[in-house]
């Protein structure tokens, strides 16, 4: 949060870069104070991030190193973590994970929150990378590990760095997806998730990701993934990163092959895809008329925000044209779009998180080596959590305005909310949904989604000039 929200709702506004004023009336945020950078118990301060820095380096985000860097609750070994880890990561300077954005670079989530809702005090539920937040975000739940492939590539560590007593930590791709690579490990998850309870209640839905349409296909049938987008510096880069695709882990949701949708009425609905779909299904459905009940949109890689290969200003790219696009759509009037993170890339932030679950494994590290606080008897392993504090945004015509919350959530929350929407119960076997709190105060429902759309430039991030007024979006028929 801090990486993004640190100042917030203050901007340096450099001349020659996009800037940011906020409304008189914009609540503070749990952020970076001055005294807190300049009392700061890290080797180095925080330090403000300009827009032509907006690509860096990738931070260390593994599970145990991030519990590391929060040293027990004194928040204050980042550097040291980031130091010892800089030929893995690719950062020269240990310092650069203290550093943070503000409006005149992460300039459209600054006015997203302006004018919709956020909030400060949202957490992954665990620690760790990408895997483990997008499983999660459809599951509630990291452990569940039945079978684990060793890479090509494979360490004498490998499987201990990507599982701890069958739970899932690092970054494997899934076994039930050709577009894995054989380099990294590979697993198999069983367990349910939101896809059995929105089935149980003929919800439909849909996972849409950047680069899920396959280049081509082998012989055999097997999908080639080799579709490119153009990244940071105008290098290619694949645009589909199967760590990212939760619902490739679990067979009964896989779509292996990556076939697509037998026809655009199909999307959201059971064929031969298993509502994994290529982003492009999305607007496709949307023209259509035939727009899932709920829908996950992944970037392509060049534009999903990760440092190293990504940037922010690539992901403003995909968020604005998205919610754009959306905003300009008959459905818009009963929409809520929830912008989240599956990890925090490892970046500096103050708020240490709150103790949720314990774990006691040799990949732990949070209150000393393979300790996490207390663990329950009969609790899963591996899940220390809550993890690092992350930027969670609601755009929706009944979201409030200009509002930060102050809840703590987690990022099954999310999954939460889908639940008690559509009535769909939870999803059990130590699921976090149990346990995590409500996005209720995000929105109002009492003033008949009056809130109004917002149009940015994609580039800039400020308002575009061309503002749809109140009232033109067209109301959806009657189903």
């Amino acid at each position: 949060f801090d990486h993004y929200f640190a100042t917030y709702p203050k901007a340096a506004n450099p001349l020659n870069q996009p800037s940011f004023t906020a409304a008189p009336d914009t609540p503070a945020v749990n952020g970076l104070t001055p005294e807190r950078i300049a009392h700061n118990p890290n080797l180095a301060p925080p330090f403000r991030l300009d827009r032509a820095q907006a690509h860096t380096c990738d931070m260390d985000h593994e599970y145990t190193d991030e519990q590391r860097a929060y040293n027990g609750g004194r928040v204050d070994k980042f550097v040291e973590v980031s130091r010892e880890r800089k030929g893995y990561t690719g950062c020269k300077d240990p310092n650069t994970v203290m550093g943070f954005y503000d409006g005149n670079t992460v300039t459209a989530l600054w006015n997203y929150a302006q004018h919709y809702a956020m909030s400060d005090n949202s957490y992954g539920s665990v620690f760790g990378p990408s895997t483990p937040g997008a499983l999660n975000l459809v599951a509630g739940q990291t452990h569940g590990v039945t079978d684990f492939i060793a890479g090509t590539s494979a360490s004498g560590r490998d499987r201990e760095m990507n599982v701890v007593e069958g739970t899932v930590i690092y970054d494997p791709d899934p076994a039930f997806d050709d577009c894995s690579s054989i380099k990294p490990a590979r697993i198999k998850m069983q367990g349910r998730t939101i896809r059995d309870l929105m089935k149980e209640k003929n919800v439909s839905w849909g996972w849409f990701q950047g680069g899920f349409r396959p280049s081509s296909h082998e012989a055999d049938g097997k999908a080639i993934c080799d579709v490119t987008t153009l990244a940071y510096g105008g290098v290619p880069l694949r645009a589909y990163v199967p760590h990212h695709e939760p619902f490739q882990y679990f067979e009964q949701t896989s779509n292996p092959h990556h076939l697509p949708p037998t026809s655009t009425a199909a999307i959201g609905h059971d064929d031969q895809a298993n509502h994994q779909y290529d982003l492009d299904d999305f607007w496709s459905a949307l023209k259509a008329g035939n727009m899932p009940a709920v829908s996950f949109l992944k970037a392509p890689a060049a534009q999903d925000g990760h440092a190293g290969y990504s940037d922010p200003l690539d992901e403003q790219m995909f968020l604005v044209d998205t919610v754009n696009r959306l905003q300009s759509a008959r459905e818009w009037k009963d929409t809520a779009i929830l912008i989240a993170y599956d990890d925090s890339d490892g970046w500096y932030d103050h708020q240490m998180p709150p103790r949720r679950m314990g774990s006691a494994t040799k990949a732990d590290a949070l209150d000393g080596p393979g300790v996490c606080g207390k663990t329950s008897p009969g609790a899963y392993q591996g899940r220390c959590g809550y993890g690092p504090r992350l930027p969670l945004l609601v755009i929706s015509p009944y979201s409030k305005a200009n509002f930060v919350d102050h809840t703590i959530t987690d990022q099954t929350s999310i999954l939460r909310f889908i639940e008690d929407n559509w009535h769909l119960g939870r999803i059990g076997n130590q699921s976090f949904d149990e346990m995590a709190g409500r996005l209720d105060a995000l929105f109002d429902f009492s003033h008949g989604g009056s809130t109004p759309p917002l149009r940015l430039d994609s580039f800039t991030g400020e308002p575009s000039a061309i503002q749809s007024p109140q009232g033109t979006i067209q109301p959806r028929a009657a189903d």
